[in-house]
């Protein structure tokens, strides 16, 4: 069995899929390895790297995708390489289905199976396959490192003879994964840290991390089963925007980390609130591909509005592609692990197995 992987779109994308320490498990597995030429050059990984390994090293990416039985992938490809997968191939990626129905059901019309990594379920055996987690995680504290880059103050609280510099106050909106490790990467560097989220879960774990959770005193614990965000009511919404407007008034930097799955990202920060941040503060907004938690997030540009710049990222990870490819590579070979059968040496689609079939698309997503 064949396990093949092209380079993705460089403009938007810069990690890899299969590197070198995982490309040996591959074939430790059982499977032959194809990577298209050049596949980690931009990375500092030679192809003869892949190629002491037994790695075969291709020119031709058509060569590659029609010989494969399984392509693996950050992302969807564009429509010319989509068009030459053929019948019983197995994709696998983040494919956000809920942006992307069309293309993939094109793919499904053919035959290919279709597995999307960010639908794993929340579940102990899944832990090491979670993509989602061991991204955001890298992202959290790159946007933590960024803004405190693009912030004209000292962050920690330093103490001099010529007198005192306060510690720079942070506010993370959303206390997920990457809200989470925000927290944490802030509180390390020195800052006053705040977060705020509408899932009740999240404030014993934001307060363990060292920071000062936000919340609307009486509001409902908007957290589905899978333990995500989901909409607040209008109500809820009113509360939250008087109080973090009344908050603004005393913070510096604002990391943006708030999604709802499948849907635009909630707008939190409006224009009426940006004037209550103080001239030079910075607001650094995660959420910008999916629509941005502020008024003025706009993808892949500094914004600056009465004095505060706000800068919309819609692929941080692209800022730490080594680190970023090898902890998604060992998700992806921990996946295909599960989902290999060693005797058959073949893909075993076992719809038993709740990780198969939470990430297995079959038909039209959402209907």
């Amino acid at each position: 069995m064949k396990i093949v992987s092209i380079l993705e779109n460089q403009t938007i994308e810069k990690r890899i899929a299969i590197t070198p320490d995982i490309a040996k498990k591959y074939i430790s597995l059982g499977l032959e390895v194809s990577l298209c030429k050049n596949y980690g050059s931009h990375l500092g990984i030679k192809d003869n790297e892949y190629k002491e390994l037994g790695v075969s090293i291709l020119d031709d990416e058509k060569e590659i995708i029609e010989k494969a039985n399984v392509i693996v992938q950050l992302s969807l490809l564009d429509d010319d390489k989509s068009s030459l997968f053929k019948k019983n191939q197995t994709f696998i990626g983040v494919l956000n289905p809920y942006e992307n129905k069309e293309k993939i059901n094109n793919l499904i019309k053919k035959n290919i199976n279709i597995f999307s990594l960010e639908q794993l379920p929340r579940i102990t055996r899944a832990q090491s396959m979670d993509i989602l987690s061991s991204q955001e995680n890298l992202a959290g504290y790159k946007a933590v490192v960024e803004s405190f880059a693009n912030f004209e103050k000292a962050i920690p609280m330093m103490m001099t003879a010529a007198g005192t510099i306060p510690a720079a106050k942070v506010l993370v909106v959303g206390a997920g994964v990457a809200g989470l490790q925000a927290i944490a990467t802030a509180k390390r560097m020195g800052a006053i840290v705040f977060g705020t989220d509408v899932r009740m879960a999240s404030k014993e774990q934001v307060e363990s991390l060292g920071g000062k959770f936000l919340t609307v005193e009486g509001g409902d614990n908007l957290e589905t089963e899978g333990g995500y965000a989901k909409e607040a009511s209008d109500d809820f919404k009113k509360k939250q925007e008087e109080l973090l407007s009344e908050t603004l008034k005393k913070i510096d930097i604002v990391i943006c980390t708030a999604l709802i799955p499948g849907k635009k990202a909630p707008l939190i920060i409006k224009d009426n609130m940006i004037s209550n941040l103080k001239p030079g503060s910075v607001i650094y907004d995660l959420a910008a591909i999916q629509g941005g938690n502020t008024a003025f997030t706009e993808v892949d540009e500094v914004v600056e509005k009465n004095g505060v710049k706000i800068i919309g990222e819609s692929n941080i990870l692209n800022k730490l592609p080594i680190s970023a490819s090898s902890l998604y590579a060992k998700n992806m070979f921990n996946f295909v692990s599960n989902l290999f059968n060693k005797e058959s040496k073949n893909i075993n689609i076992n719809l038993e197995d709740e990780i198969i079939k939470k990430t297995l698309i079959k038909v039209d997503y959402g209907n």
